[in-house]
């Protein structure tokens, strides 16, 4: 159980990565120079997902920005409910062995 468990920390941590990148996006709307941070994920031999955060030529869209947030919001909720799924299913293994 200990994949699924850093499979889910992994996909935390790839959400707040997210949220974190287009937080910054919206934060530099006004900059002349402005580029769009994005996160490219990338599975991971055994499970998970890797976040790499690239800086693009792209023009940053404050709806864009939006839905990404509202995305990576709804993969943060989700991999939570995996941790607390698997953390109390080890509860009970460990109940279940004492």
């Amino acid at each position: 159980m200990t994949a699924d468990l850093s499979t889910a920390l992994s996909g935390i941590s790839a959400a707040n990565e997210r949220l974190r990148a287009s937080a910054s996006n919206i934060a530099n709307l006004a900059d002349a120079n402005q580029k769009r941070a994005q996160v490219n994920l990338s599975t991971v031999a055994g499970g998970g997902v890797q976040a790499e955060t690239v800086m693009t030529d792209q023009t940053i869209q404050p709806t864009n920005e939006l839905v990404e947030q509202q995305s990576a919001t709804y993969s943060y909720v989700a991999n939570l409910k995996v941790l607390e799924t698997q953390l109390r299913a080890e509860g009970t293994v460990l109940d279940i062995k004492a």
